[in-house]
Protein backbone atom coordinates (compact mmCIF):
# COMPACT_ATOMS: atom_id res chain seq x y z
CA UNK A 1 0.00 0.00 0.00
CA UNK A 2 0.90 3.45 -0.49
CA UNK A 3 0.01 6.78 0.83
CA UNK A 4 -1.99 9.15 -1.61
CA UNK A 5 -3.67 12.74 -1.25
CA UNK A 6 -7.02 13.58 -2.70
CA UNK A 7 -8.14 17.13 -3.05
CA UNK A 8 -11.35 17.43 -2.75
CA UNK A 9 -14.07 20.38 -3.47
CA UNK A 10 -14.55 20.49 0.65
CA UNK A 11 -10.66 19.61 2.38
CA UNK A 12 -7.41 17.43 1.20
CA UNK A 13 -7.53 13.89 2.63
CA UNK A 14 -4.04 11.67 3.17
CA UNK A 15 -5.52 7.89 2.52
CA UNK A 16 -3.40 4.76 1.92
CA UNK A 17 -3.99 2.99 -1.01
CA UNK A 18 -3.88 -0.81 -2.50
CA UNK A 19 -1.97 -1.02 -5.60
CA UNK A 20 -3.51 -4.23 -6.73
CA UNK A 21 -2.81 -5.20 -10.76
CA UNK A 22 -5.73 -7.88 -10.28
CA UNK A 23 -8.25 -4.81 -10.02
CA UNK A 24 -9.93 -4.54 -13.72
CA UNK A 25 -10.55 -0.83 -12.64
CA UNK A 26 -9.51 2.19 -10.44
CA UNK A 27 -11.58 2.11 -7.34
CA UNK A 28 -12.92 4.63 -4.86
CA UNK A 29 -15.01 4.25 -1.51
CA UNK A 30 -18.23 6.34 -1.69
CA UNK A 31 -17.82 7.13 1.80
CA UNK A 32 -14.81 9.04 0.91
CA UNK A 33 -16.14 10.67 -1.70
CA UNK A 34 -19.04 12.10 0.51
CA UNK A 35 -16.88 12.97 3.64
CA UNK A 36 -14.06 14.61 1.74
CA UNK A 37 -16.44 16.22 -1.04
CA UNK A 38 -14.96 14.95 -4.15
CA UNK A 39 -17.66 14.86 -6.79
CA UNK A 40 -19.13 12.31 -8.35
CA UNK A 41 -20.63 11.93 -11.52
CA UNK A 42 -23.39 9.67 -12.39
CA UNK A 43 -22.40 6.65 -14.94
CA UNK A 44 -24.20 6.18 -18.19
CA UNK A 45 -24.79 2.51 -17.67
CA UNK A 46 -24.47 1.19 -14.56
CA UNK A 47 -22.24 -2.15 -14.31
CA UNK A 48 -21.73 -5.02 -11.82
CA UNK A 49 -18.16 -5.85 -11.28
CA UNK A 50 -17.83 -9.39 -11.01
CA UNK A 51 -14.94 -12.09 -9.52
CA UNK A 52 -13.42 -14.65 -10.99
CA UNK A 53 -15.83 -16.86 -10.93
CA UNK A 54 -18.44 -15.35 -12.79
CA UNK A 55 -20.71 -13.92 -9.90
CA UNK A 56 -20.72 -10.03 -8.48
CA UNK A 57 -19.05 -8.48 -5.70
CA UNK A 58 -20.29 -7.50 -2.55
CA UNK A 59 -19.20 -3.94 -3.35
CA UNK A 60 -22.40 -3.30 -5.66
CA UNK A 61 -22.91 -2.65 -9.25
CA UNK A 62 -20.78 0.85 -10.08
CA UNK A 63 -23.36 3.54 -10.91
CA UNK A 64 -20.98 6.68 -10.66
CA UNK A 65 -17.54 7.76 -11.49
CA UNK A 66 -15.31 10.88 -10.39
CA UNK A 67 -12.09 12.43 -11.57
CA UNK A 68 -9.69 14.07 -8.38
CA UNK A 69 -6.26 15.87 -8.46
CA UNK A 70 -3.81 13.02 -6.47
CA UNK A 71 -0.79 13.03 -5.68
CA UNK A 72 1.38 10.34 -4.93
CA UNK A 73 4.86 11.91 -3.57
CA UNK A 74 5.86 14.72 -5.97
CA UNK A 75 3.70 12.74 -8.53
CA UNK A 76 0.17 14.73 -9.43
CA UNK A 77 -2.37 13.50 -11.84
CA UNK A 78 -6.30 14.02 -12.76
CA UNK A 79 -6.80 10.11 -11.44
CA UNK A 80 -10.37 8.62 -12.77
CA UNK A 81 -12.02 6.53 -10.17
CA UNK A 82 -15.28 3.93 -10.38
CA UNK A 83 -17.27 4.85 -7.26
CA UNK A 84 -18.25 1.35 -5.77
CA UNK A 85 -19.08 0.34 -1.87
CA UNK A 86 -15.30 -0.80 -1.53
CA UNK A 87 -15.36 -3.52 1.64
CA UNK A 88 -11.21 -3.60 3.09
CA UNK A 89 -9.60 -0.37 1.08
CA UNK A 90 -10.87 3.42 0.84
CA UNK A 91 -8.79 3.48 -2.77
CA UNK A 92 -7.46 0.88 -5.30
CA UNK A 93 -5.50 1.36 -8.11
CA UNK A 94 -5.74 -0.96 -10.35
CA UNK A 95 -4.40 -2.22 -13.64
CA UNK A 96 -6.10 0.83 -15.60
CA UNK A 97 -3.68 3.14 -13.42
CA UNK A 98 -0.86 0.32 -13.26
CA UNK A 99 -0.64 0.15 -17.36
CA UNK A 100 -1.17 3.91 -17.66
CA UNK A 101 2.22 5.02 -15.65
CA UNK A 102 4.04 1.71 -15.90
CA UNK A 103 5.82 2.41 -12.55
CA UNK A 104 9.11 0.74 -11.19
CA UNK A 105 8.24 -1.39 -8.30
CA UNK A 106 10.75 -2.51 -5.75
CA UNK A 107 9.06 -5.23 -3.78
CA UNK A 108 12.25 -5.75 -1.77
CA UNK A 109 12.80 -2.20 -0.89
CA UNK A 110 9.16 -1.44 -0.93
CA UNK A 111 9.59 1.52 -3.27
CA UNK A 112 7.54 2.71 -6.18
CA UNK A 113 9.56 4.62 -8.82
CA UNK A 114 7.75 7.22 -11.57
CA UNK A 115 10.15 6.56 -14.09
CA UNK A 116 8.31 5.92 -17.34
CA UNK A 117 9.17 8.63 -19.97
CA UNK A 118 5.29 9.67 -19.99
CA UNK A 119 5.34 10.98 -16.26
CA UNK A 120 8.88 12.35 -17.08
CA UNK A 121 8.03 14.32 -19.61
CA UNK A 122 5.12 15.56 -19.11
CA UNK A 123 4.76 15.81 -15.01
CA UNK A 124 7.52 15.45 -13.93
CA UNK A 125 11.11 17.36 -13.93
CA UNK A 126 12.87 14.20 -11.68
CA UNK A 127 11.86 10.19 -10.88
CA UNK A 128 10.10 10.69 -7.63
CA UNK A 129 10.17 7.72 -5.16
CA UNK A 130 6.89 6.44 -2.59
CA UNK A 131 7.80 3.98 -0.38
CA UNK A 132 4.78 1.87 0.40
CA UNK A 133 3.43 1.45 3.94
CA UNK A 134 2.92 -1.78 5.54
CA UNK A 135 -0.30 -3.11 5.45
CA UNK A 136 -1.29 -3.25 8.68
CA UNK A 137 -0.30 -0.10 9.38
CA UNK A 138 -1.76 1.42 6.33
CA UNK A 139 -5.35 0.30 7.48
CA UNK A 140 -4.28 1.50 10.86
CA UNK A 141 -3.85 4.75 9.53
CA UNK A 142 -7.28 4.71 7.48
CA UNK A 143 -9.18 3.84 10.35
CA UNK A 144 -7.83 6.79 12.22
CA UNK A 145 -8.89 8.96 9.29
CA UNK A 146 -12.18 7.92 9.25
CA UNK A 147 -13.26 8.42 13.17
CA UNK A 148 -10.16 10.63 14.86
CA UNK A 149 -10.42 14.58 15.52
CA UNK A 150 -7.69 15.21 12.35
CA UNK A 151 -9.29 14.24 9.29
CA UNK A 152 -13.05 14.11 10.58
CA UNK A 153 -15.91 16.60 10.14
CA UNK A 154 -14.98 19.50 12.38
CA UNK A 155 -17.76 19.75 14.88
CA UNK A 156 -18.18 22.39 17.24
CA UNK A 157 -15.87 23.00 20.35
CA UNK A 158 -16.28 25.46 23.50
CA UNK A 159 -12.71 25.47 25.30
CA UNK A 160 -14.34 22.45 27.81
CA UNK A 161 -14.63 20.28 24.54
CA UNK A 162 -16.89 19.01 21.72
CA UNK A 163 -20.44 20.26 22.06
CA UNK A 164 -23.41 18.03 22.25
CA UNK A 165 -23.26 18.49 18.37
CA UNK A 166 -20.31 17.19 17.69
CA UNK A 167 -20.50 13.04 16.66
CA UNK A 168 -17.11 12.45 16.30
CA UNK A 169 -15.43 9.56 17.64
CA UNK A 170 -11.62 10.17 19.13
CA UNK A 171 -9.05 7.79 19.81
CA UNK A 172 -6.02 8.19 21.95
CA UNK A 173 -3.30 6.22 21.99
CA UNK A 174 -1.52 5.82 25.21
CA UNK A 175 1.50 3.98 24.20
CA UNK A 176 3.14 3.53 20.64
CA UNK A 177 2.24 -0.14 20.81
CA UNK A 178 -1.37 -0.24 21.29
CA UNK A 179 -3.64 -0.10 18.12
CA UNK A 180 -6.55 1.58 17.17
CA UNK A 181 -10.07 -0.49 17.21
CA UNK A 182 -10.81 -1.84 14.22
CA UNK A 183 -14.03 -3.78 12.51
CA UNK A 184 -13.65 -6.83 11.23
CA UNK A 185 -16.10 -6.25 8.62
CA UNK A 186 -17.15 -2.82 7.10
CA UNK A 187 -20.97 -3.69 8.12
CA UNK A 188 -20.10 -5.34 11.69
CA UNK A 189 -21.71 -3.44 14.79
CA UNK A 190 -18.48 -3.36 16.89
CA UNK A 191 -14.83 -2.16 16.99
CA UNK A 192 -12.31 -4.90 17.87
CA UNK A 193 -10.19 -4.05 20.54
CA UNK A 194 -6.62 -5.22 21.06
CA UNK A 195 -4.55 -6.21 23.93
CA UNK A 196 -1.35 -3.99 24.96
CA UNK A 197 -0.24 -6.55 27.45
CA UNK A 198 0.43 -10.21 27.78
CA UNK A 199 -2.17 -12.05 30.60
CA UNK A 200 -3.25 -14.50 31.74
CA UNK A 201 -6.82 -15.44 33.00
CA UNK A 202 -7.13 -18.18 35.16
CA UNK A 203 -9.79 -21.18 35.05
CA UNK A 204 -12.90 -20.13 36.92
CA UNK A 205 -11.63 -16.72 37.36
CA UNK A 206 -10.65 -13.09 35.82
CA UNK A 207 -8.40 -10.27 34.53
CA UNK A 208 -8.48 -7.34 33.69
CA UNK A 209 -6.62 -6.38 30.53
CA UNK A 210 -5.19 -3.20 28.74
CA UNK A 211 -5.57 -2.11 25.42
CA UNK A 212 -3.89 1.12 25.92
CA UNK A 213 -6.01 4.14 24.23
CA UNK A 214 -8.83 6.12 25.64
CA UNK A 215 -11.84 7.11 23.99
CA UNK A 216 -13.79 10.21 23.60
CA UNK A 217 -17.32 9.57 22.77
CA UNK A 218 -20.27 11.58 21.46
CA UNK A 219 -22.97 13.27 23.94
CA UNK A 220 -25.47 10.69 24.21
CA UNK A 221 -23.77 7.52 23.55
CA UNK A 222 -21.84 5.00 25.59
CA UNK A 223 -19.68 2.54 24.62
CA UNK A 224 -20.36 -0.85 25.33
CA UNK A 225 -17.79 -3.81 25.56
CA UNK A 226 -18.72 -6.62 24.06
CA UNK A 227 -17.67 -10.16 23.87
CA UNK A 228 -16.15 -11.52 20.86
CA UNK A 229 -18.16 -14.99 19.68
CA UNK A 230 -15.14 -17.00 18.68
CA UNK A 231 -13.48 -16.56 22.24
CA UNK A 232 -16.97 -17.14 23.85
CA UNK A 233 -17.78 -20.64 21.72
CA UNK A 234 -14.15 -21.99 21.53
CA UNK A 235 -12.51 -20.99 24.91
CA UNK A 236 -15.47 -19.96 27.51
CA UNK A 237 -14.36 -16.30 27.93
CA UNK A 238 -16.83 -13.43 28.17
CA UNK A 239 -16.34 -10.17 29.33
CA UNK A 240 -17.66 -8.02 32.72
CA UNK A 241 -18.16 -4.71 33.51
CA UNK A 242 -18.39 -3.93 30.18
CA UNK A 243 -19.91 -0.20 29.84
CA UNK A 244 -17.76 2.99 29.07
CA UNK A 245 -19.71 6.62 29.40
CA UNK A 246 -19.23 9.73 27.10
CA UNK A 247 -17.41 11.87 29.72
CA UNK A 248 -14.87 8.94 30.93
CA UNK A 249 -11.63 9.73 29.60
CA UNK A 250 -9.01 7.25 31.16
CA UNK A 251 -7.92 4.01 29.95
CA UNK A 252 -9.98 1.36 28.21
CA UNK A 253 -9.54 -1.71 30.11
CA UNK A 254 -11.23 -5.21 29.73
CA UNK A 255 -12.37 -7.52 32.27
CA UNK A 256 -12.47 -10.88 30.54
CA UNK A 257 -14.17 -13.45 32.46
CA UNK A 258 -12.89 -17.11 31.76
CA UNK A 259 -15.80 -19.62 32.64
CA UNK A 260 -14.01 -22.35 31.48
CA UNK A 261 -11.72 -25.27 33.30
CA UNK A 262 -8.30 -24.47 31.78
CA UNK A 263 -6.22 -21.17 32.05
CA UNK A 264 -6.45 -18.94 28.70
CA UNK A 265 -3.27 -16.36 27.70
CA UNK A 266 -4.17 -13.39 26.20
CA UNK A 267 -0.95 -12.42 24.10
CA UNK A 268 -0.30 -8.63 23.22
CA UNK A 269 -2.21 -7.42 20.46
CA UNK A 270 -4.84 -10.51 20.60
CA UNK A 271 -7.87 -9.08 19.59
CA UNK A 272 -9.87 -9.49 23.12
CA UNK A 273 -13.11 -7.82 22.73
CA UNK A 274 -15.01 -5.55 20.98
CA UNK A 275 -16.77 -2.04 21.38
CA UNK A 276 -19.87 -1.02 20.33
CA UNK A 277 -21.28 2.60 20.37
CA UNK A 278 -24.75 3.27 20.86
CA UNK A 279 -27.16 5.79 21.75
CA UNK A 280 -28.86 6.45 25.04
CA UNK A 281 -32.27 8.17 25.90
CA UNK A 282 -30.86 11.21 28.87
CA UNK A 283 -33.87 12.93 29.73
CA UNK A 284 -34.27 12.83 33.34
CA UNK A 285 -36.22 10.96 35.74
CA UNK A 286 -39.33 12.04 37.39
CA UNK A 287 -40.82 10.95 40.79
CA UNK A 288 -44.56 10.26 41.03
CA UNK A 289 -47.07 8.85 43.60
CA UNK A 290 -48.73 6.91 41.29
CA UNK A 291 -48.18 5.26 37.40
CA UNK A 292 -51.15 4.85 35.06
CA UNK A 293 -52.46 1.56 34.95
CA UNK A 294 -51.56 -0.64 31.56
CA UNK A 295 -53.10 -4.60 30.68
CA UNK A 296 -50.27 -5.88 32.65
CA UNK A 297 -50.38 -4.13 35.44
CA UNK A 298 -47.92 -6.04 38.29
CA UNK A 299 -47.53 -9.24 36.58
CA UNK A 300 -43.33 -9.75 36.55
CA UNK A 301 -41.82 -12.72 36.22
CA UNK A 302 -42.48 -15.03 34.03
CA UNK A 303 -46.00 -13.28 32.69
CA UNK A 304 -44.83 -13.27 29.49
CA UNK A 305 -45.15 -16.49 29.55
CA UNK A 306 -48.90 -16.93 29.76
CA UNK A 307 -51.88 -16.54 27.15
CA UNK A 308 -54.30 -13.83 27.59
CA UNK A 309 -56.93 -16.59 28.44
CA UNK A 310 -54.73 -17.42 31.51
CA UNK A 311 -54.11 -13.86 32.69
CA UNK A 312 -57.84 -12.76 32.46
CA UNK A 313 -58.92 -16.63 34.17
CA UNK A 314 -56.10 -16.00 37.28
CA UNK A 315 -57.72 -12.04 37.40
CA UNK A 316 -60.93 -13.44 37.09
CA UNK A 317 -60.19 -16.25 40.09
CA UNK A 318 -58.51 -13.29 42.40
CA UNK A 319 -61.64 -11.22 41.89
CA UNK A 320 -63.39 -14.07 43.39
CA UNK A 321 -61.42 -14.68 46.13
CA UNK A 322 -61.77 -11.05 47.16
CA UNK A 323 -65.59 -11.66 46.67
CA UNK A 324 -65.81 -14.42 48.74
CA UNK A 325 -63.78 -12.53 51.51
CA UNK A 326 -65.83 -10.01 51.50
CA UNK A 327 -69.02 -12.07 52.22
CA UNK A 328 -67.12 -14.11 54.58
CA UNK A 329 -66.65 -10.99 56.88
CA UNK A 330 -70.20 -9.61 56.23
CA UNK A 331 -71.50 -13.16 57.90
CA UNK A 332 -69.39 -12.66 60.77
CA UNK A 333 -70.25 -9.60 61.40
CA UNK A 334 -73.89 -10.66 61.31
CA UNK A 335 -74.40 -13.98 62.37
CA UNK A 336 -74.76 -14.44 66.31
CA UNK A 337 -71.64 -15.55 68.16
CA UNK A 338 -70.99 -19.74 68.32
CA UNK A 339 -70.83 -22.36 70.84
CA UNK A 340 -67.94 -24.36 71.37
CA UNK A 341 -69.36 -27.04 69.29
CA UNK A 342 -69.81 -24.69 66.06
CA UNK A 343 -73.86 -24.42 66.84
CA UNK A 344 -75.36 -20.67 66.89
CA UNK A 345 -76.36 -20.15 70.55
CA UNK A 346 -80.20 -19.94 71.46
CA UNK A 347 -82.13 -18.13 73.60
Amino acid sequence: MVKIQLHGEKESVTINTMIDSGATEDFIDSEVCNKHGIKMIKAKNPREIYLVDGKPRAMGPVTHMTKVPMDISSHRELATFQVANLQNHEVILGMPWVREHNPTIDWNDKRITFNSERCTTWYLKSSPVAYAVPEDKALEENLITRFSEIQAKKGPTTKNGPTANDQRVRVKKLSAEARVPMKGTPRAAGHDLYANEGTDVPARGQAIVGTGIAIGLPHDTYGRIAPRSSLAVKHRLMTNTGLRDSDYRGAVKVVLANLGDQPYRVGKEDRIAQLIIEKFDNRELQEVTQLDDTDRGDQGFGSSDTTMDQRVTGQKAKAHMEIKGDIGKSLRTILPKRRDNGHPKMG
